[in-house]
């Protein structure tokens, strides 16, 4: 699709927008989530505050991004972030914790729409040639973006109010639809066709009660009770029944034929553990900071300043190298540097010193970026113009997915591991510390200050060794990632045309 370029500042200007706003949103609820907890309650509770989102945002990208194939982009990027800025507004308005999950699956929904569509545009508006620059630059913005979302997350957390993380997205939204509005215009004839109800409904459910199944198991029910099995049971019949329709629709939601290039299908399953083993850093740092440290919100919006930082270079170095060198050869320099980072992450303790986690945390950020803008350019490397946003919402589904199963199962690790090490230190005694089971009190400066320092010590331990524990468990996916890297081919862009280095 040929456009403007006087035009094209403006659209890109507008999709960056909605980069910035979106991965925002996620690292300030991350740095806050301490106070959130602590003002809201439900510390058994506060990991479907981004369950939620995640599940929902997972849910709607294959099929937002089927839709834009179908019916256009701009329509349905205008919708998602309409409900996004609706999800912010509500958000800041939850008095529970279970209202703010609930409203941030509103904005979950939103977003499964922004980020494939965003990509998507981008790739529609500029040549093969530029992608790479292009690339580099999205990745680079949403790099910026985590770094500016915890530093402005902790002021507004610490010196306002934690309502307001959310009420910041609606200039950025504004601002982005306005811009989208008035200077995307889209060229492509888009055939109307049947929507696959079937496959989007199965898909859905499937999800859902995957994640109610490891979320509720082990924690509110019993891993063999009729609650959780029958959750697990939902789960495989819907999953079933969702590739049986894929199967058969003519214009399924997510095209198993796109899984047939070997660089797609690579770039996915890539995407898929880095999401499992990254997310485990960008939600139990902070939380280790805060707990074992006793630093305030500000201290861990700052230690993940350096991981944020190392994914701007990386994303950068990426999306140019591998036009340069091919996407395998990249990929596999960043795999070993993620893998690397990960195992440094699993060696934590309680004295470990925060000058020490950042080092960690850079090289986590350096291994990770390149995934970020090189996995987005290969996926799409040998899809037409009428695929490209069901890509790109696949990849984006995929990469999510291991987010959210990563998020559950690697919370279920920690919780599970704390709770062990807290009987363990208090000999199972429920009356040596009146509050000792409840972490809540770490995440606390008011709370930790009137715990006796001997008592304080065998919690902060024990939250110190689970985390440890959980970063171990970590390396699983990191070294997959490492694995994968062999499957992708090495082709590269030069040009415009298509170049391929035999494996």
């Amino acid at each position: 699709m040929k456009t403007d370029k006087s035009k094209q500042k403006f659209i890109v200007a507008g999709l960056l927008l909605t980069i910035l706003m979106s991965s925002m949103d996620n690292t300030i609820v991350a740095t806050a989530m301490g106070t959130i907890v602590g003002d809201l309650g439900g510390m058994d509770k506060f990991i479907w505050v981004t369950s939620a989102y995640m599940v929902a945002e997972m849910a709607g990208m294959p099929i937002f991004g089927k839709l834009s194939d179908m019916f256009g982009r701009k329509r349905f990027f205008i919708m998602g972030l309409s409900l996004f800025m609706l999800g912010s507004i509500l958000c800041g308005t939850a008095q529970s914790i279970e209202q703010l999950s609930i409203y941030r699956a509103i904005q979950g929904i939103g977003g499964g729409a922004l980020i494939p569509i965003t990509f998507t545009i981008m790739f529609d508006i500029f040549p093969p040639e530029k992608r790479g620059k292009m690339g580099g630059l999205f990745g680079a913005v949403f790099g910026l973006s985590s770094v500016f979302g915890p530093l402005l997350g902790a002021y507004i957390t610490d010196y306002i109010s934690w309502h307001w993380i959310f009420y910041i997205n609606l200039p950025l939204g504004i601002l982005s639809l306005v811009l989208i509005s008035s200077y995307y215009k889209e060229s492509l004839q888009h055939q109307k066709q049947k929507i696959d109800w079937l496959g989007a409904i199965t898909l859905v459910g499937a999800v859902v009660c995957l994640m109610f199944a490891l979320e509720l198991g082990g924690n509110k029910y019993a891993w063999d009770s009729i609650n959780i099995i029958s959750l697990f049971s939902g789960f495989f019949v819907l999953f079933i029944l969702f590739i049986f329709a894929e199967r058969r629709a003519s214009e399924p939601v997510i095209s198993f034929s796109m899984f047939k290039d070997r660089i797609f299908a690579a770039s996915t399953i890539l995407g898929l553990f880095y999401g499992v083993a990254f997310i485990v850093g960008s939600v139990y740092i902070p939380i280790f900071i805060q707990g074992v440290t006793g630093g305030s919100a500000t201290n861990s919006g700052l230690i993940l300043l350096p991981m944020m930082l190392g994914v701007v270079v990386s994303a950068q170095t990426g999306a140019i190298s591998a036009a340069k060198f091919g996407y395998r050869n990249v990929m596999l320099v960043f795999a070993i540097i993620f893998v690397t980072g990960i195992y440094l992450l699993s060696t934590v303790s309680a004295d470990t010193t925060r000058a020490t986690v950042t080092w960690y945390m850079i090289i986590v950020g350096l291994g990770t970026g390149a995934s970020f803008s090189v996995l987005n350019m290969a996926a799409i490397h040998n899809i037409g113009p009428e695929q490209r946003g069901s890509a790109n919402s696949t990849v984006s589904f995929v990469r999510q997915l291991g987010m959210t199963v990563g998020i559950t199962v690697y919370g279920i690790i920690q919780r599970n591991v704390f709770s062990d090490k807290m009987k363990e230190a208090f000999h199972g005694g429920g009356n040596t510390f009146n509050g000792s089971s409840d972490p809540r009190a770490l995440l606390s400066e008011q709370a930790r200050a009137n715990i006796p320092e001997p008592v304080l010590n065998k919690i902060i331990h024990a939250l110190a060794y689970s985390i440890s524990y959980t970063f171990s468990w970590a390396l699983i996916p990191a070294i997959l990632v490492v694995l994968c890297v062999f499957l992708l081919t090495n082709d590269r862009l030069v040009g415009g045309e298509r170049a391929e280095k035999k494996s």
